[in-house]
């Protein structure tokens, strides 16, 4: 690994969670206010935050603060391998159906 500050464990617990890869497909390649983010999944705020902040901390979204407003986006890890892998999730995310409805299951 090139760059010793990317947590490897971290970036892959952030994958392992169904909301968090939901996140990650709404995100796509554009920023997305909070309040959007909660609409799409019909859920809590707080529980969006709380997964939005985990994939902070692993180094897959950045925020913009807009007065009140928080908008979020992806960003490629600083890892090559990783930055790899997380390109083909989200090739794989576009491309899975199951998407498209909140709670729906990831396709395996």
């Amino acid at each position: 690994m090139q760059n010793e500050q990317f947590n490897l464990e971290l970036f892959f617990k952030a994958l392992a969670d169904h909301t968090r890869l939901r996140l990650i497909h709404l995100l796509a390649d554009d920023e997305v206010c909070v309040c959007s983010l909660v609409d799409s999944l019909e859920t809590k705020q707080s529980k969006i935050s709380r997964h939005l902040a985990y994939l902070r901390r692993a180094g897959l979204v950045a925020v913009r603060r807009n007065g009140r407003w928080a908008y979020y986006r992806l960003v490629e890890p600083t890892d090559p391998c990783a930055a790899r892998i997380f390109r083909e999730l989200r090739e794989h995310l576009a491309n899975t159906t199951e998407q498209q409805h909140p709670n729906s299951q990831i396709q395996e």
